[in-house]
């Protein structure tokens, strides 16, 4: 599964402290943020966990997340 979602993860630093997070903490394909995207869009592949957990998980490391739709 891949999961697409909506972020404010807005900074280089930022970005590589999510990533490390998600990719310590879930066994994942890849990770990416895209700092130029108007939405800070975090696409993780092959997601073996529910969006949910991802979205709860992204929040409690201080940043929004949501479905992007």
């Amino acid at each position: 599964m891949i999961g697409i979602f909506k972020t404010n993860i807005n900074s280089q630093h930022a970005k590589q402290q999510m990533i490390h997070a998600i990719t310590s903490r879930f066994e994942v394909g890849s990770c990416h943020v895209d700092l130029d995207d108007c939405d800070k869009v975090l696409r993780i592949a092959d997601l073996q966990v529910t969006e949910n957990i991802i979205i709860e998980f992204v929040q409690r490391q201080g940043f929004s997340c949501e479905p992007l739709e």
